[in-house]
């Protein structure tokens, strides 16, 4: 199945995961999991951080262990938070100031997650390959991102 296929599907899923549940934290999890499951080569990672003050902490995910907070505007996740908006690393060791949370990822996608014009949390994609992410991923992930953030509205405690 080609990209955009596998997205719309991913999209289908998340508005049933939203409409079946408002549990927060069950919506999250659903989420990653079936964006794993469509992705299993390209996501060597997928998960959620979520707003707390001034530091975004580990939500639910699918993948190995991972950082469990990160500062504002550090990292790609902390700068994604600062600049509000989506950002797509080819390569996260030219990415000054790039958190390893696992030496195995090579490029990452970071989408902000915003209710009512502010950043509650982050859709955070690593791959273990060089340049997976492209603008196919973007406007497809950007809309789970709003499908997606009332449900971590819920959870976050924005600046």
């Amino acid at each position: 199945m080609e990209k955009q296929a596998r997205y719309s599907e991913l999209l289908s899923q998340i508005e049933v995961f939203a409409n079946a549940d408002d549990n927060a934290i069950s919506v999250l999890a659903n989420c990653a999991a079936v964006m794993k499951m469509l992705f299993p080569k390209e996501y060597f990672w997928v998960g959620f951080y979520i707003v707390e003050g001034s530091e975004l902490i580990l939500g639910p995910f699918q993948g190995t262990p991972a950082c469990t907070r990160i500062k504002f505007g550090r990292g790609v996740c902390g700068t994604a938070w600062k600049e509000q908006r989506t950002l797509v690393v080819e390569d996260v060791e030219k990415f000054p100031g790039h958190i390893a949370c696992s030496s195995l990822s090579r490029s990452e996608i970071v989408v902000p997650l915003k209710h009512n014009g502010v950043v509650v949390g982050e859709i955070d994609i690593d791959s273990t390959e060089l340049a997976t992410f492209d603008d196919v991923d973007r406007p497809f992930l950007e809309h789970a991102a709003e499908m997606i953030a009332p449900y971590m509205a819920k959870l976050a405690i924005p600046l």
